[in-house]
């Protein structure tokens, strides 16, 4: 290949040239990339170094701010790097920094570029060279390379050193077996008086104890000497990171820690070291009383700062501490409301947080009236999510806080009418879910669905589209608690439900049946002395109920209507007239009509449904209300007999059922349950369906030879039904197998009696000044004493609470935390004694220095870690507890094993008396579930 010419290394292009190039290019700008990609790919091809390193690295600029992919130029990289020039190796490690992975076909080739670098003498190659390899490491350059970097490890130069720690992380993930060779002298670095290095193994101990603190136990006195000794703000950090992450693992240890760490709160004047004092604290040493007051006492420091980042930590921290010590909580709680009105949305959710840990059963009113009022004039996003926390905290544990289920319920209708309320789904549940749970609350459900239904504003926000469905299904399964059902009927049936999705819709319409289906039903029973199907015996309770003694609230007389309401007692309609019923079935047949032509099958089948029924009333009751009584007696009868049989099928009550109902039904012995119904048709040979000519459509008035058409429809459907119950029932003896045993309901609809719910007052009314509201709702209050009990709540099984997941923290026994173990504490055979584990911090420091150490012989021979180069380093810090016991097998010992352990106890016993100070040079004999305990806190 020729060499490149002059005019190719005269007028290539430069990197400041192709910024500026691509600053002016106001439109247009990827035509310039491109252009400049095509240049870039002949540039790079080229065997001048120069004209390559200039590509590479106008390529690497691409690659950083426009992602372009440069895989294509990863050989061309290694070229660069082959350079002498210190300057076109440091684009090349750059470009190898972002474009080289794992699965990169040219990273085996790297590795003797890599050693030769970081052998060299000049200290920037050996830099360069490090944080390359902290990007790209794999297993193979991680194994590879592990004996350079243990040297670099020691190196006099601190500049190096530094950067050598600081890699050995990554070496340390990706090639385990490396903690083997290094740990040693990662551990020798502790010591280092310079600030930078010890920064940089703090670093990386503070990682690796995040992922296994347990292994690390060991080494608490080296870093308690740190949190003691230290000066550097940054290092006591990391410091503190440690700490609390092995506190929780050794009791005396938290003991021995606590007061260090008050005395830098007192001390400091940097917030991010006090932060991380009080975070600390509060995380790991909650137990000690004095110290979580210190750091309580801190946090408004933090609160009343002008930086949010500042606040939000201070936020951050009451909610830690909020989880054990809420009286924290409320010691800021001025501070707290105020931060729900900041600028920034993270500590408005924050603080949000702090105010729903303190509700309780005490003051949830007053405070869901503070954050109702806040969600009227916050932002759509934050709106939502004061709204999703009212209603989290309130359905907790089956609305445990909840006393008063009216004013729950209206506070349902007032969130769903704020402006940028999203929450229509969990509205909905909760709606449902209380209805059927508390029977006390169906009145007060009513008449908040009847609010929702004639609101104009609902029906044309789609967030809301289920409450409507919520209020509507409530409407028509609680009908007869309404005070004016003809209302609720108009409410259904209004033009605009046209804007409701069709499956709203459908509801709607069943919702609408029910309240037609109990107005005809009401109408029958007030004409009771007429139809002598219906005896008055026989009339539902809500309407032979007498009318209490106490003075009536509300007298309505609306669309024919009577209706009258006591205190906490409804009493249905109490007069419905025959006009008001025909303009009832006009209605009907003029909102339903056009729906029979619908698209959407369940529409179209609801309106059928109900125009089917409709017709039948038209055609039989009707008559007779309009002709004597002598002429149509028999048509009204029948008529009363089809709405009796239309009112008992809509008046079965709905219960709550179980989650775990189905799983709760047991299987009978012998049954097998198959994926499918294959063999059915073998099964039930031999059963003979009824012929399609059994079912007629005719019309039901049509007669023949003076016999009534639809009496013979009845007898000959009453002679079908007898023989299929007696088929039914041979086919059950037969095949007794595929049937599930007979037995009664397992749901009860009886609910003990409960209190009337007191009312509340609108919860939009004029509030004071918000913060001083929330002050004095926040304040504690002695738990009132309710003159009734709380409504029932209908609760089945466990299944209603659903289970919290509690985050346990789980070792992770992998091959670092393994390797490191084995170093630090020796082989995982010897184990110490219970008696060990549980020394009192009197008893251990009397025996400190006397006791013997029994170690195991295997564990002499294993590798130490005392540098022979530097012994004294590392002598005074380690050294096996002295009561360290193996656990064998018991066994006879002889006379020679008998005279060895002697004289190994007594060589011993005197090496712990010639030197106190000084630790053996065995490393710490424990296992990861019996972690050791070290000296410095027996």
């Amino acid at each position: 290949m020729s060499g490149p010419s002059l005019m190719d290394s005269l007028f290539q292009r430069s990197l400041e040239d192709l910024i500026k190039g691509l600053r002016q290019q106001l439109i247009g700008e990827q035509a310039f990339i491109s252009k400049a990609l095509e240049e870039i790919r002949k540039e790079i091809k080229s065997t001048d170094l120069s004209i390559k390193s200039t590509a590479l690295l106008k390529l690497s600029y691409l690659s950083s701010l426009h992602f372009h992919d440069m895989s294509f130029a990863t050989f061309h990289a290694l070229e660069v790097l082959s350079s002498p020039r210190f300057s076109h190796k440091k684009i090349a490690y750059h470009a190898i920094s972002l474009s080289f992975h794992d699965s990169t076909p040219v990273l085996l080739l790297i590795t003797n570029h890599l050693r030769k670098d970081l052998t060299s003498t000049n200290e920037f190659e050996v830099s360069l060279s490090l944080r390359c390899l902290s990007k790209i490491a794999n297993v193979d350059l991680a194994r590879d390379l592990t004996p350079e970097i243990f040297t670099l490890m020691s190196s006099n130069k601190l500049y190096v050193r530094k950067k050598a720690v600081a890699v050995v992380l990554r070496v340390f993930e990706k090639y385990p077996d490396s903690v083997r060779v290094c740990f040693k002298r990662l551990v020798e670095n502790l010591d280092n008086s310079d600030p930078q290095i010890l920064s940089a193994v703090i670093g990386v101990f503070c990682e690796l104890a995040c992922k296994d603190p347990r292994s690390y136990l060991p080494l608490a006195p080296e870093f308690y000497k740190i949190l003691v000794d230290s000066k550097n703000n940054w290092v006591l950090i990391k410091v503190l990171k440690i700490f609390a992450k092995l506190a929780p693992l050794e009791p005396r240890l938290a003991k021995r820690v606590v007061e260090p760490i008050c005395d830098h709160m007192r001390r400091t004047g940097a917030k991010s070291l006090l932060f991380e004092c009080v975070r600390t604290v509060v995380t790991s040493l909650s137990e000690y009383d004095s110290a979580v007051r210190l750091a309580v006492g801190k946090v408004p420091e933090f609160l009343v700062d002008e930086d949010p980042n500042l606040k939000y930590l201070g936020l951050q921290v009451l909610s830690i501490v909020a989880q054990k010590h809420l009286w924290a909580v409320s010691q800021n709680k001025e501070a707290v409301i105020k931060s729900l009105s900041d600028a920034d949305p993270n500590i408005k959710i924050e603080s949000l947080r702090l105010v729903m840990a303190m509700v309780s059963e005490c003051n949830v009113t007053e405070i869901s009236r503070v954050l109702v009022n806040h969600a009227l004039k916050s932002d759509p996003e934050f709106c939502n999510e004061i709204l999703g926390s009212i209603l989290s905290t309130c359905s907790r544990n089956v609305y445990e806080i909840i006393v008063d289920f009216d004013w729950y319920v209206s506070l349902l209708g007032e969130m769903s009418r704020i402006p940028h309320c999203h929450k229509g789904e969990e509205i909905e549940n909760q709606l449902i879910d209380i209805g059927i749970r508390v029977k006390d609350v169906r009145l007060e459900l009513v008449r908040v669905s009847r609010d929702l239904l004639i609101d104009p504003a609902l029906l044309g926000n789609f967030f809301l589209h289920r409450v409507l469905c919520a209020a509507s299904w409530a409407s028509g399964e609680y009908v007869k608690f309404s005070r004016n059902p003809l209302e609720l009927m108009e409410a259904l049936l209004q033009p605009r439900t046209r804007l409701l999705p069709p499956s709203i819709r459908a509801i709607y319409i069943q919702s609408a049946f029910k309240v037609l289906v109990f107005c005809l039903h009401t109408y029958l029973m007030q004409r009771g002395s007429t139809f002598s199907s219906t005896s008055p015996d026989n009339l539902p309770s809500v309407v032979s109920a007498s009318v209490s003694d106490e003075s009536f609230d509300n007298l309505s007389v609306e669309n024919g209507v009577d209706a009258t309401v006591t205190h906490g007692q409804i009493c249905t309609p109490a007069f419905i007239t025959n006009e008001s019923i025909v303009n009832l079935l006009n209605m009907v047949e003029l909102a339903l009509g056009p729906l029979v032509g619908s698209h959407d099958v369940e529409v179209q089948e609801r309106a059928r449904n109900v125009l089917g029924f409709v017709d039948l009333t038209k055609l039989k009751f009707l008559n007779y209300s309009v002709q004597e009584e002598n002429d149509s007696e028999g048509k009204g009868v029948e008529a009363s007999n089809i709405i009796e049989l239309m009112h008992d099928a809509f008046s079965k009550e709905l219960g709550p059922i179980s989650l775990s109902a189905q799983g709760n039904v047991s299987l009978p012995d012998g049954l097998i349950v198959k994926e499918n119904l294959g063999d059915l048709e073998m099964i039930c040979c031999d059963i003979e369906l009824p012929s399609s000519n059994s079912f007629s459509f005719g019309s039901p008035c049509e007669e023949k030879d003076g016999v009534s058409f639809s009496n013979l429809q009845i007898k000959e459907d009453s002679e079908q039904s007898n023989e299929s119950t007696s088929l039914l029932a041979e086919h059950r003896k037969r095949h007794g197998l595929y049937y599930l045993p007979l037995g009664k309901s397992e749901i009860s609809n009886d609910y003990p009696p409960a209190n009337d719910p007191i009312l509340q007052g609108n919860i939009n009314g004029n509030a004071v000044d918000l913060v001083k509201i929330t002050e004095e709702s926040l304040v504690p209050k002695r738990k009132p004493s309710h003159a009734k009990p709380r409504p029932v709540v209908v609760k089945l099984d466990e299944v209603d609470e659903k289970p919290v997941a509690l985050k346990k923290f789980e070792s992770k026994d992998d091959s670092l935390s393994g390797a490191v173990r084995d170093i630090l504490f020796g082989s995982e055979d010897m184990v110490p004694t219970s008696s060990q584990s549980n020394l009192s911090d009197k008893s251990s420091s009397k025996r400190k220095g006397k006791e013997k150490q029994h170690t195991a012989p295997h564990v002499e021979s294993k590798e130490n870690l005392v540098d022979d180069g530097n012994p004294s380093s590392r002598r005074r810090k380690y050294r096996s507890h002295g009561k360290e016991r193996r656990h064998r097998s018991p066994r006879k010992k002889t006379a020679e094993e008998r005279e060895g352990q002697k004289e190994k106890e007594k060589s011993s016993h005197r090496h712990g008396r010639h030197k106190s100070g000084q630790r053996a040079e065995e490393p710490l004999n424990v296992s990861a579930q019996a972690p050791v305990i070290p000296d410095f806190l027996l």
